[in-house]
């Protein structure tokens, strides 16, 4: 069977014998990725900045549609070439100027599969003290961390099939083990949340809600959408791509606004762990499915950023083979998680500020990309092979200065409570817009995708990017 069969393509362009499917199979490799129960306390993050039930919801599901919709774009780059998104980055950036945000590009991947196998470990973990009090800690930890680590790589290694597949079934079992939870926990539901913030707040929501989901996989769109057949529609691969990514997680959101207007405690709780507050208020009984689906939503996550920090790895130039790739992405996993479980108690907060950094640099090279596909190679026209190789132009000027100047400026309008990154960060705010829930939101991220696009567009009027002759 194909699925049992390692992938052996790397960053080339897919054969167009091997491409198959339809649009609609983007639904569960997103779907899956993003059904963790993460996505519950994401929805007690957008109450937090003063929105009631009703602003919360229609912010956080505007913010989830508009970021993945941005992920659906730059997947109709992959149909278009059968290349992977960051090799696709080569036509704006020039083949050198694109290893920069390749390397952003591999350090995110790399850095989420850490945070999210560990968030695997210690939920596993948390859940195993109920069942099982007589097992210590440390050895309870260390199996999760063990079995999660394991799976992610495995599947990573087998490539794009297996994940097709993976993702799919996964996302069944979610959907019926999630709707058992939502209904156990109903009565601890309410709507009794006031809203408190005025119009800044309602933006910092949509802007809030975007950075927390879809601009996290910018870099990605085109993986898993570059083996369906050139000829299928944009519009369709756009669409079941955003609809995989937004649908499934706006769920959880909504029940996290609800939890936090019906048990303000045990919302505030999960905020902080959402696994763990959560196991806390369900029976016995269920605790096991529930392991698994909080589990397996984590590893959801982990498989598609391992899969596509290899491709990302093979973008920066380096000689190897894909599946060999993945294995080092998934050696630098397990020694990061193991730092994170069990030798450091508080590098994971500064970690995080700084994936929110890469971010920012991200946002802008999508908008760069999404440009350069619209203006550049408008009609359905296909990407010429000699601009994605080694010999191509070596850097794409415009490309290069827009990507740095909308990087500074959102950096210059982002916040950070990790003190180490809050000194390197939100220099064009004052003091009082860093400490207001406009500043909280990270509108830097949104004014960097912005500016970036628009620096982009605007240069390449007068300086034609250069050509392969």
């Amino acid at each position: 069977m194909e699925t049992m069969t390692v992938e052996q393509n790397g960053i080339n362009a897919v054969p167009e014998a091997e491409r198959r499917g339809r649009p609609g199979d983007l639904f569960w490799p997103w779907a899956g990725s993003n059904l963790s129960l993460f996505g519950v306390a994401f929805g007690v993050y957008i109450v937090g900045l003063g929105l009631g039930v009703v602003p919360a919801v229609i912010t956080g599901a505007i913010g989830y549609v508009l970021s993945f919709l941005l992920v659906g774009l730059v997947a109709i780059g992959g149909t278009r070439s059968g290349v992977p998104t960051m090799t696709l980055g080569r036509a704006p950036f020039g083949y050198q100027g694109n290893k920069l945000p390749a390397a952003f590009s591999y350090i995110s991947n790399v850095g989420w599969e850490i945070v999210l196998v560990t968030l695997a470990a210690q939920s596993g973990a948390a859940i195993l003290a109920r069942l099982a009090p007589g097992i210590p800690a440390t050895t309870a930890t260390g199996v999760c961390f063990a079995v999660a680590a394991v799976v992610v790589i495995a599947v990573g290694v087998y490539g794009h099939a297996m994940i097709m597949v993976v993702q799919r079934y996964l996302t069944y079992a979610f959907v019926v083990l999630t709707v058992v939870y939502m209904i156990l926990m109903a009565p601890r539901l309410g709507s009794s949340l006031e809203t408190t913030a005025g119009p800044g707040g309602w933006l910092g929501g949509i802007i809030f809600a975007m950075t927390l989901l879809g601009l996290g996989w910018v870099n990605c769109g085109a993986d898993y959408s570059r083996y369906l057949p050139s000829d299928s529609r944009p519009r369709s691969v756009a669409l079941w791509t955003m609809l995989g990514g937004a649908l499934p997680p706006m769920v959880l959101l909504v029940f996290g606004v609800l939890l936090a207007g019906g048990d303000p405690k045990l919302a505030e709780a999960a905020g902080g762990d959402p696994v763990g507050a959560l196991a806390g208020a369900l029976p016995t009984w269920f605790l096991l499915p529930y392991l698994l689906t909080a589990i397996g939503g984590f590893l959801a996550g982990a498989i598609m950023d391992i899969y596509s920090s290899g491709l990302s790895m093979l973008a920066l130039g380096v000689p190897i083979r894909r599946h060999y790739a993945v294995l080092i992405d998934g050696l630098l996993m397990v020694l990061g998680g193991y730092y994170l479980l069990f030798v450091s108690s508080s590098f994971l907060g500064t970690f995080q500020a700084f994936l929110a950094i890469i971010g920012v640099v991200m946002a802008a090279w999508a908008a760069i990309f999404l440009v350069d596909m619209w203006r550049l190679r408008a009609g359905g026209r296909a990407y010429d092979e000699r601009l994605l190789r080694a010999g191509a132009p070596g850097v794409n000027w415009p490309g290069v200065v827009s990507l740095a100047v909308a990087s500074v400026a959102g950096l210059g309008l982002i916040t950070s409570t990790d003190q180490n990154i809050a000194t390197v960060v939100g220099f064009l705010m004052s003091e009082e817009l860093k400490g207001s829930t406009f500043g909280a939101a990270n509108i830097g991220v949104v004014i960097a995708l912005v500016l970036a696009g628009l620096l982009y567009y605007l240069i390449t009027l007068f300086v034609r990017p250069r050509r392969v002759v």
